[in-house]
């Protein structure tokens, strides 16, 4: 490995008569770039792809993500969005926002522009990742989904108690019209089949 010195190397650099070698986790010491689409190429850091975009950061241009500054010139460490210019990033942050929001959400931080943003950053050697963002996995956000699920009215008829919920009839639940953040079961508020909505007496 040309970075680190030792053996079982298996990443070879793509361009043509470089014999030059590195391990896969040592790309980003190395200021190696590996593609992460077809052909998956390999790059060191003699012939990784640069940045078409002829754009330099300005003076005390900073980070879009970490807000700390990129420096006064381009380097394999920044990278900026080919669409708009103006964004700049340390690879580190923009990588790491990446594998966080997943391929249906990846764009400019900036622009918000997506198809020439994300294939510059594949082609720079940005992974990323086929999925929805993490924050759809990880079941973070579960609880705006909930609704209110008992009956709140003060004397409480139902023979199963104030947990009890059915689709139709005296134990069906209904929500304040106004707030949603309390129920009645029709029977405990004396409604008819026909009544649609009801209000808390909050609202």
């Amino acid at each position: 490995c040309f970075v680190c010195g030792k053996s079982g190397a298996t990443t070879t650099c793509r361009e043509m008569g470089c014999d030059r070698h590195f391990h896969f986790p040592c790309a980003e010491e190395g200021g190696c770039v590996t593609q992460f689409l077809p052909p998956f190429g390999a790059f060191c850091s003699q012939h990784c792809p640069e940045q078409a975009v002829e754009a330099v950061p300005e003076e005390d241009t900073t980070c879009l993500i970490c807000l700390d500054p990129v420096g006064d010139r381009r380097s394999y460490g920044t990278l900026v969005c080919p669409a708009c210019k103006h964004a700049w990033f340390h690879r580190g942050c923009i990588q790491a926002q990446a594998l966080h929001v997943g391929s249906i959400s990846f764009r400019c931080p900036l622009c918000r522009d997506g198809d020439s943003f994300i294939s510059e950053m594949l082609r720079m050697g940005i992974r990323i990742p086929r999925r929805l963002p993490s924050w759809e996995n990880d079941h973070t956000y579960d609880e705006l989904s909930d609704t209110h699920r008992r009956c709140d009215a003060r004397e409480c008829l139902c023979p199963g108690g104030r947990e009890r919920v059915e689709l139709e009839g005296l134990w069906e639940l209904l929500l304040c019209r106004s707030c949603a953040a309390e129920g009645t079961h029709r029977g405990c508020s004396f409604l008819s089949n026909d009544t649609e909505s009801w209000e808390c007496g909050s609202c």
